[in-house]
């Protein structure tokens, strides 16, 4: 494989350095944002006409907040919620000790060179390509701190609302209806967050491939949009929720009719 190593170029006036890198590298780490970007942005719009986890879990969350309004004890809603909360902070906690590990990987340069060297078939290491990979992993987990912390604080803001949402047995309140609809879009926020976090950790398993061959980098990344797209969109768990879904819409339609 052929490498170019700190090659000044010059083109129309302006110079330029190419760093030790193959067109292999830099197509796999285009592959790898094309992946995890666009499946980003592709789950966002088709969730917007398909059933899947994301729609399905929000009429869920609209229709326990509603249940919420006309509970005069509201230990469960404090409990599960409170659960909701220690898993969030169990992947924040992870992820600070996942960064830990990875910039003190940057004083093993050499070491780890050493290591994929010594694995068969394997591309052959590059000093700055190591760097620039565990950079990489280094990105991904930051941004998955960032929105693991930001999940925290929405479910803190639910549970603020929660504490300031009044009493209506009857449900006839068409404020705290819309009130309870609000404190389902703060849940729902919260959990989008949480879900961005847990794909970071997916799509930096991919980058781990990165460290053996540019190959199998592009392998993984597609292979964990298909491993998404299969759990968000079809699998039992889906399939499970959806059909909750409709039975809690038949018997809210039956209940607004009597």
């Amino acid at each position: 494989m052929a490498y170019c190593y700190l090659v000044s170029v010059t083109r129309c006036g302006v110079p330029f350095y190419l760093m030790g890198y193959s067109l292999l590298d830099l197509t796999a780490v285009l592959c790898f944002f094309c992946c995890w970007v666009g499946y980003a942005r592709f789950a966002r719009q088709k969730a917007k006409t398909t059933n899947c986890i994301a729609r399905c879990l929000h009429q869920h969350r609209i229709h326990w907040m509603e249940q919420l309004i006309g509970r005069e004890v509201r230990v469960a809603e404090a409990a599960l919620l409170a659960n909701l909360e220690r898993n969030i902070t169990f992947f924040a906690s992870t992820t600070m000790l996942v960064l830990a590990g990875v910039l003190t990987l940057f004083a093993q340069v050499e070491r780890l060179e050493a290591v994929i060297a010594s694995i068969p078939l394997t591309a052959p290491p590059v000093h700055l390509l190591i760097q620039l990979k565990l950079g990489l992993l280094t990105f991904i987990f930051v941004m998955a701190f960032f929105q693991f912390t930001w999940s925290m604080r929405q479910y803190g803001f639910l549970n603020v609302m929660i504490g300031a949402a009044p009493i209506d047995k009857s449900g006839t309140n068409s404020h705290l209806r819309d009130y309870a609809n609000q404190m389902a879009v703060v849940q729902d926020q919260a959990a989008h967050s949480y879900n961005y976090g847990l794909r970071s950790y997916y799509f930096a398993m991919a980058v781990l491939c990165w460290f053996f061959h540019p190959l199998l980098f592009i392998v993984a990344s597609l292979v964990v949009v298909y491993t998404l797209y299969r759990r968000e969109f079809k699998s039992k768990a889906v399939m499970a929720i959806t059909a909750g879904m409709q039975l809690l819409n038949e018997e809210r339609q039956k209940l607004s009719k009597n």
